[in-house]
């Protein structure tokens, strides 16, 4: 757990080196570690004797207690050294569970390759991000794409990390981080994955329920200090956020629609299979290749107004004077 004393700076400092340094890829990533135990575990709880259901399930709760239980045991450790050395440790963990520089990053990356070079490096810089096919789409559906997936990892890589983090420390962000690593990896409604990956996929519906929600008011608050259209985007979460496919994807959607006032979702082809998702900000327009950098400058604000959020949540749990 977060103590008092180290609490007050440890989200701060967390966030604040992953706007610095961002996503170093040729340093070890913890989140790299679950995708490994992940693929490790996987043929080994298929092999049980058990329905696919319940391998699954046994597979997701044993790796997602794991993390929690390496993380706390690592601040244990780090606690009998010394507090300050805990505390370092804890903004190192929470810094590897936030990736809004990540996400911005490939944001300009593949705003950079639609106007560079042939359509089709920019269909490979936004297959790095996204989980649906992108061999054929337009310019204006890679844009589209490429708005979607800033607002929906919004969630997942800056606003629920943070709070997680702020009810629970370190080890509850690292286990959330399982969670939606579990999610993108076996979480899927096709054939192989659709018994197995069910708890995983369920789960993490469960764990970005409140904070998706969260989400609207850090977007239309963004969105109202970057062109005034708070309102319009928390009217567009409101009325469209439950129409989507997801029970949480659509909130922040339908937000990042009604403040960059762009069309986003329709159909979409994941696993060469149709995918009939509806649209959101219907009275909207197209979304253009200078939409993907509003998209992410409304993300990184949005990111930090959900730091200050998030900090005010922890010192509110935890009765600081």
């Amino acid at each position: 757990m977060i103590t008092a004393l180290s609490g007050v700076w440890v989200l701060p400092a967390a966030c604040a080196m992953d706007l610095v340094l961002g996503d170093p890829h040729r340093m070890p990533h913890p989140v790299r570690w679950m995708g490994s135990a992940i693929s490790w575990s996987e043929p080994r709880f298929r092999a049980l004797s058990f329905d696919l259901r319940l391998s699954g399930a046994l597979m997701t709760g044993g790796l997602v207690a794991g993390s929690w239980a390496v993380a706390a045991a690592a601040l244990a450790a780090a606690r009998g050294v010394n507090p300050t050395v805990a505390a370092l440790l804890e903004v190192l963990i929470l810094y590897f569970c936030i990736s809004t520089q990540s996400l911005a990053s490939e944001a300009e990356g593949i705003h950079r390759a639609l106007f560079s070079g042939p359509l089709n490096r920019a269909r490979k810089q936004l297959g790095r991000i996204v989980g649906r096919d992108t061999e054929n789409l337009s310019r204006e559906q890679i844009a589209r794409a490429a708005v979607e997936t800033v607002a929906e990892n919004l969630v997942d890589g800056v606003v629920a990390p943070l709070f997680f983090a702020a009810i629970g420390g370190a080890p509850l962000a690292a286990a959330y981080r399982m969670v939606n690593t579990l999610d993108a990896m076996i979480g899927y409604r096709n054939e192989r994955y659709r018994r197995f990956g069910a708890f995983a996929a369920r789960l993490d519906d469960v764990a970005n329920w409140l904070p998706a929600r969260i989400s609207v008011g850090l977007i239309a608050a963004a969105s109202q200090l970057l062109s005034g259209r708070g309102r319009q985007a928390m009217r567009t979460a409101v009325r469209e956020g439950n129409h989507h496919t997801s029970p949480n994807a659509g909130f922040p959607e339908a937000a990042f629609a009604g403040a960059l006032a762009v069309r986003l979702g329709g159909p979409s082809r994941y696993g060469g299979e149709m995918v009939d998702k509806p649209f959101l900000g219907e009275n909207c327009g197209p979304v253009l290749a200078g939409d993907i950098l509003r998209a992410r400058d409304l993300m990184v604000l949005a990111s930090l107004l959900a730091l200050v959020a998030m900090a005010l949540l922890f010192l509110l749990l935890h009765h600081l004077p």
